[in-house]
C-alpha cells in the first residue's frame, strides 16, 4: 500500500459524527495493520447555524461543505458523513469510495411512556421534528398532530424533549442506538409508515480521486449489498432535485430475487402523498432510481414538489 502509512479522518465535532468517524477509525486499525488513523475536527455550516429549521437554510451541502474542502485541499484523506447529509451531486475530483454496512434504517418514537406508538398519541398531540419528509408522512396519518420544529445532535434534541411539553419526537434508529440512548425509545416506526431518509443509516466515505492510498484503504469497509441499495435511492432524489427542504423518503432492499425500491413523495401538510414500490435488478441501481422518480412524477408528484420549490423561492 505504498510507503504512506497513515489516513487523516476529517470529521465533525457532534457525538453522532465522533462515534462515526472512531468506528471507522478502529474497523480500518483493525484490517489494515500498521495504518495510523487520525481524526481531525472540521466545523461545518450545519453546525454553526442551530437556531434555523434545515428547509429554511437550504443548502444541499450543509454538513459536508467544509469537510469537502479540506479533502481537495489534501488536508484530510477521508471524511465520513451520515450518508443521508452527502448531497447527490459530489463535487468534481471527489467520490464516494465505500459505503458501509447499514444500521437499522427506521425513525423511532421518543414518548413520555415505553411502549407508545404513533397511533397511541392523544388528538392534537405534539411532535417534534426538523425534518419536512417526516412532517409530511405524519400528518398524513395523524392529521390532527401539531408539529414543532427541532434542530441540534441527538443528545441535545433529548434534553430539549425531556424538558418540554411535547408528547413525542421523531429521531433516525441508528443515531439514538449508536450513541447508546435506546432508553429512550418509546417505538420503532414501521417504514411502511414513515419512509426513511435516502441513505439513512449507512455511511459514506468520501475520498478524493487522485488518493489512490486512501481509495484503497476504505475498500475493506465496502458493502456491496447497502452500496446498491443507497445507489437506487440517491438516484431517486436525484432525480426528483429533492434536498433538505423537500419531503421525500427512499428505501432500497436487497432481496433473493432483486432489489426493491420504495418511494414517497409528499406536500408540506400530508394532504397529497405518493408512494410507490416496484422491483428491479441488483446490478443496475441506478436505472431503477431513475424508474420509481420517473413514475412517481408522472402520478403527479411532479405538481407537489413545483409548489414546495415555488414557496421556497418566495
Amino acid at each position: 500500500m505504498g510507503k504512506k502509512k497513515k489516513l487523516i479522518i476529517g470529521t465533525r465535532s457532534s457525538d453522532l459524527a465522533l462515534w462515526q468517524a472512531n468506528y471507522v477509525k478502529k474497523e480500518l486499525e483493525k484490517k489494515l495493520k500498521g495504518v495510523d488513523v487520525v481524526l481531525k475536527k472540521i466545523s461545518t455550516k450545519g453546525d454553526k447555524i442551530l437556531d434555523v429549521s434545515l428547509s429554511k437554510i437550504g443548502d444541499k451541502g450543509l454538513f459536508t461543505k467544509e469537510l469537502e474542502v479540506a479533502l481537495l485541499n489534501g488536508e484530510i484523506d477521508l471524511a465520513v458523513h451520515s450518508l443521508k447529509d452527502l448531497q447527490t451531486e459530489l463535487p468534481e475530483g471527489l467520490e464516494i469510495a465505500a459505503v458501509t454496512k447499514r444500521h437499522d434504517v427506521e425513525d423511532v418514537l421518543i414518548a413520555r411512556k415505553k411502549g407508545t406508538t404513533i397511533e397511541d398519541l392523544p388528538e392534537g398531540a405534539t411532535v417534534a421534528t426538523g425534518s419536512l419528509r417526516r412532517k409530511s408522512q405524519l400528518l398524513s396519518i395523524r392529521p390532527d398532530l401539531k408539529i414543532v420544529d427541532i434542530r441540534g445532535n441527538v443528545p441535545t434534541r433529548i434534553k430539549k424533549f425531556l424538558n418540554s411539553d411535547w408528547n413525542g419526537m421523531i429521531l433516525a434508529r441508528a443515531g439514538v442506538e449508536r450513541l447508546k440512548l435506546k432508553k429512550y425509545i418509546s417505538s420503532i416506526i414501521p417504514s411502511y409508515m414513515i419512509l426513511p431518509a435516502v441513505g439513512q443509516g449507512a455511511l459514506g466515505i468520501e475520498v478524493s480521486s487522485g488518493n489512490k492510498f486512501a481509495k484503497e484503504g476504505v475498500k475493506v469497509l465496502h458493502d456491496e449489498a447497502t452500496y446498491s441499495a443507497v445507489l437506487a435511492e440517491r438516484e431517486f432524489l436525484r432525480v426528483l432535485e429533492g434536498g433538505c427542504q423537500v419531503p421525500i423518503g427512499a428505501l432500497g432492499e436487497v432481496k433473493s430475487n432483486g432489489l426493491y425500491l420504495s418511494g414517497f413523495v409528499g406536500s408540506l401538510d400530508g394532504s397529497i402523498t405518493f408512494r410507490k414500490r416496484i422491483r428491479g435488478k441488483k446490478s443496475a441501481p441506478e436505472i431503477l432510481g431513475k424508474q420509481l422518480a420517473k413514475e412517481m412524477l408522472k402520478a403527479g408528484a411532479k405538481n407537489v414538489l413545483q409548489e414546495i420549490y415555488e414557496l421556497e423561492r418566495k
